[in-house]
This record gives C-alpha cells, sequence and structure tokens, in this order.
C-alpha cells in the first residue's frame, strides 16, 4: 500500500501504524508529533493506529531556538 509521509509517497506494508512511520522516518524519541489524514494521534495511540491505504502522515519534532 502507498502512504503519504511528510510529503513524500512512500510503499508500506499492510497494517503499518503510526508508532512504525515514526520509526521510519527516524524521529527522536521525544519531543514527536504525529498527524494522521490531519487528526493529532496522541502518542499513546501510536502502537494500535493503523495508516491507511492514500493516507497522509505528518511527522512532526520540535525544534529548540527562538
Amino acid at each position: 500500500m502507498k502512504a503519504k509521509v511528510n510529503g513524500t509517497f512512500r510503499e508500506l506494508s499492510d497494517g503499518t501504524s503510526v508508532a512504525a512511520v515514526v520509526s521510519l522516518v527516524g524521529a527522536p524519541a521525544a519531543g514527536v508529533a504525529v498527524a494522521l489524514d490531519g487528526v493529532v494521534v496522541p502518542k499513546a495511540l501510536w502502537d494500535r493506529t493503523i495508516v491507511p491505504d492514500g493516507g497522509v502522515v505528518e511527522v512532526l519534532t520540535a525544534v529548540q531556538g527562538g
């Protein structure tokens, strides 16, 4: 299946979780937010939230600065 991850289409296995996508993009363990089809997914649900075929995932990391 295909999903758009941070603006790029990627081939993912059926049943891929949001947590797996976060790992795939190499995001750090803390300071990360994820939106699936425009809706923020709480971190407690990342393992149980499955990315659908054609889904749009945005993985955002906090950046310190000013």
